[in-house]
C-alpha cells in the first residue's frame, strides 16, 4: 500500500486515510491514481462491505496540486496535456465511486475545497466535524470549478452550488448538512467513531441487496420517471427473489433475527 493512502480494516469496513498533510492532502496525479487503484481494488473484495474515505492533518483535501498544474505550463503545450490528464484522470475517479459495490462515506476533518470538495459530493455518504468547511473557491484564483461542479450540482440544489462556484464562499458543516452535501455532523472527538458507526450499520445489512441497490439507485437517476420506476421494479423483482431476502422477511414476521449464511 502506496504511504499516499493508508489503509485500516475494522471488522468488514475499510478505512482509507489520505496520508499527504503536507501539501494538504491535494488530489495531485499521484494522489487521484492512487485512491483510484485502492478503491477499484476494494471493489473485488467481497468480504468489505463499507469503505471510508478520510485524511491525515488539518485539511481533508485542499483539491488539485496547484504546483503540480503551474509546472505543467512549461511545456511546449502550455500544459494542455498535462491538464486534460489530470481532469481526465480525476473524473474517473469520481464516477468509480458510485460504481463501487459497497458505499463509500466521506470523513471530513477540515477543509474540503475544489477538488477535495467534490470528492465529498462524490462519496455516497458524508459524516463531517464541526470544524469542516466545504468551499470550490477556484475562482478566486481566476479558475472556475467546472469539474468540481459536477458532482457538486448533483448534490446540492442548483442555486446552491452556483452561488459557490460564482463567488467562492466557504460553508460550514452545518449549512453543507442542511443543503445535502454531507449526511451528518460529528464532535471533532467523535467523528471518526461516529462515522465507523454509520459504516457498521451498513455492513450488517445483506450485501446483495445493499449492491443491488446502491447500483439501481444510481441507475434510476439517469432516468426519466417512468423509465426509473421500470428499472427500480426489476431490481425490486430480483432482490424478492433472493433466498435470503425470503429468510428476511420470514424473520421479520417471525420477529427473530434473520439466519443470513452472507453475515
Amino acid at each position: 500500500m502506496s504511504e499516499l493512502i493508508l489503509r485500516e480494516d475494522t471488522g468488514r469496513v475499510a478505512r482509507l486515510v489520505m496520508n499527504s498533510p503536507e501539501n494538504f492532502n491535494a488530489l495531485s496525479a499521484e494522489m487521484i491514481a492512487t485512491l483510484y487503484t485502492t478503491l477499484a481494488a476494494i471493489g473485488t473484495e467481497e468480504n468489505i462491505r463499507a469503505i471510508i474515505i478520510a485524511a491525515n492533518g488539518k485539511a481533508f483535501s485542499a483539491g488539485h496540486d496547484l504546483r503540480q498544474m503551474q509546472a505543467a505550463r512549461g511545456n511546449p503545450d502550455r500544459g494542455r496535456a498535462g491538464f486534460s490528464a489530470l481532469f481526465d484522470g480525476c473524473a474517473q475517479l469520481m464516477q468509480l465511486i458510485p460504481t463501487l459495490p459497497q458505499p463509500v462515506i466521506a470523513e471530513i476533518q477540515g477543509v474540503a475545497t475544489a477538488a477535495g470538495c467534490q470528492l465529498v459530493a462524490s462519496c455516497d455518504l458524508a459524516v463531517a466535524a464541526t470544524t469542516a468547511k466545504f468551499g470550490v473557491n477556484g475562482v478566486n484564483l481566476g479558475l472556475f470549478c467546472s469539474t468540481p461542479a459536477v458532482a457538486l450540482s448533483r448534490a446540492v440544489n442548483r442555486k446552491a452550488a452556483f452561488e459557490m462556484l460564482v463567488t467562492g464562499k466557504f460553508i460550514d458543516a452545518q449549512e453543507a448538512q442542511c443543503l445535502g452535501l454531507i449526511n451528518q455532523v460529528a464532535k471533532v472527538a467523535e467523528l471518526e467513531s461516529d462515522t465507523m458507526a454509520l459504516a457498521q450499520k451498513i455492513a450488517e445489512k445483506l450485501p446483495t441487496a445493499v449492491r443491488m441497490g446502491k447500483r439501481s439507485f444510481y441507475e434510476q437517476l439517469a432516468h426519466e420517471t417512468a423509465d426509473a420506476y421500470e428499472a427500480a421494479g426489476d431490481t425490486m423483482c430480483a432482490n424478492m427473489m433472493l433466498p435470503e431476502t425470503d429468510e428476511g422477511i420470514s424473520a421479520f414476521l417471525e420477529k427473530r433475527k434473520p439466519d443470513w449464511a452472507e453475515s
